[in-house]
C-alpha cells in the first residue's frame, strides 16, 4: 500500500498540517523542534494503531479538545483517527472502532536516532524494540504480549497487599505461564532468524570479516507452562517482599556480540551504526517474507547521524519501498 497523503489537526504542535507523499521517497525538511517527528508519529498511529512514544493525552495539542489524523492511500482507501480527550476512534468507511482492525494494519520499519544507541540502552528498551518488531511479524505475538502485560500488572498490584494469600495469585500465575511460554518460544525462533542473516548483512555494509550475533538472554530457558507456573509459585515469598514479579519473560534481554565479545564496549561507533543498519534491513526483509507486504519505511532524522557511505547504503537498500524521511538538511543520493 502506498500512502498518498496524511493530514493532521491539533496533533502535537500542529494546528493543521498536510503532507502529500511521493510514491517512493518523501522528505520533510525543518529545524529541530518544528514537529517533523510528529508527522511520522501520526502515520505510525494510523498504520499500526498506537504511538511509538506517547499517550493520546500527551499528543493532543494544548488548549484543544480533539486531534484528528486522516490518512489516504493511493488506492483511495482512507483511515481517520480521532481523539476527543477521552476516547480514540478509528473511522474506516462507515465503521468506527476503538482499535485499529488487524486487516487494516500495515507494517512499518521505524528508524529513530535513539535506535543507534540500542546496543548500549537498557534491557527494557531493547525488549520494547524487539517486541515492536515481532508484533508486526505475527498478530498472535502482539495479542499474547498484551495479555501477558495485563496479567503482570494485575499480579504486581496484588503483591503490594500486605495480607495477600498465595491462592489469590493462582489465576494470574496461570496466565503468565501460558502467555510467557508462548512469547518465549516466539522470541527464540525470531532471534534465530535474525542471527541467520546478521553477519552476512553486516558484512555487506561494513565490507569486512567481522561476525555479529544476538544472544537472547532469558531466565526461562527451555521452559514449559508447568515449570513456569511452578517457578512463580516458588517465588511467592520473595515477590511479596519485593512487591513485584521477579521471574518471567518481562526480564529478558538481547545482548549484541561483536566477534564473540559484547558489542557494547568492543564495537566502535561506526561498527555499531553498521550493526543497527543491518538490523533494520533484516527487519524489512523478514516483514516482507512473513506478511508478503513491503513495509513503509519511516526515517526520523537519522541521516545526520550517518556518514555518506552508510547513508548511501540505507537509500540503496530501501529503494523498492515507500520511504518518508525527516531531516534538517537536504538528503542527496
Amino acid at each position: 500500500m502506498i500512502i498518498k497523503s496524511v493530514q493532521l489537526i491539533n496533533f502535537r504542535n500542529h494546528s493543521h498540517y498536510k503532507l502529500e507523499c511521493e510514491d517512493e521517497t518523501s522528505l520533510i525538511l525543518g529545524e529541530n523542534g518544528c514537529g517533523k517527528t510528529s508527522v511520522l508519529e501520526a502515520i505510525y498511529i494510523v498504520t499500526r494503531g498506537k504511538s511509538f512514544r506517547a499517550t493520546d493525552s500527551e499528543i493532543l495539542k494544548r488548549e484543544t479538545e480533539f486531534y484528528r489524523i486522516e490518512l489516504e492511500y493511493l488506492n483511495g482507501e482512507k483511515i481517520i483517527t480521532t481523539y476527543d480527550g477521552k476516547t480514540k476512534l478509528f473511522h474506516i468507511l462507515d465503521k468506527k472502532s476503538k482499535r485499529l482492525p488487524k486487516h487494516h494494519k500495515y507494517p512499518v520499519v521505524l528508524f529513530l536516532p535513539s535506535d543507534l544507541n540500542l546496543i548500549s540502552h537498557s534491557p527494557g528498551r531493547r525488549r520494547e524494540y524487539f517486541d515492536r518488531i515481532f508484533s508486526q511479524f505475527n498478530e498472535t505475538y502482539a495479542t499474547n504480549l498484551q495479555k501477558y502485560e495485563k496479567a503482570l500488572k494485575q499480579r504486581n498490584e496484588l503483591l503490594k497487599n500486605d495480607y495477600l494469600k498465595k491462592e489469590a495469585l493462582f489465576s494470574w500465575n496461570m496466565l503468565l505461564a501460558k502467555y510467557g511460554t508462548s512469547l518465549y518460544n516466539f522470541r527464540k525462533s525470531y532471534i534465530k532468524e535474525f542471527n541467520e542473516k546478521l553477519t552476512k548483512t553486516y558484512r555487506s555494509i561494513a565490507e569486512n570479516k567481522d561476525t555479529i550475533d544476538i544472544f537472547y538472554k532469558t531466565e526461562v530457558e527451555d521452559i514449559t507452562e508447568e515449570k513456569y507456573l511452578k517457578k512463580l509459585e516458588e517465588n511467592f515469598e520473595k515477590d511479596s517482599y519485593l512487591g513485584h514479579t521477579s521471574f518471567g519473560i518481562h526480564r529478558d534481554d538481547y545482548i549484541f556480540n561483536f566477534n564473540q565479545k559484547p558489542a557494547d564496549g568492543s564495537a566502535s561507533r561506526g561498527e555499531t551504526r553498521s550493526i543497527i543498519l543491518a538490523l533494520k534491513f533484516i527487519e524489512a526483509d523478514l516483514i516482507l517474507a512473513k506478511t508478503n507486504l513491503k513495509p513503509l519505511i519511516l526515517l526520523d532524522d537519522v541521516f545526520s547521524e550517518l556518514d555518506p557511505v552508510r547513508r548511501k547504503c540505507l537509500i540503496k537498500n530501501f529503494k523498492h519501498n515507500q520511504v518518508i524521511i525527516t531531516s534538517v538538511e537536504s538528503v542527496k543520493d
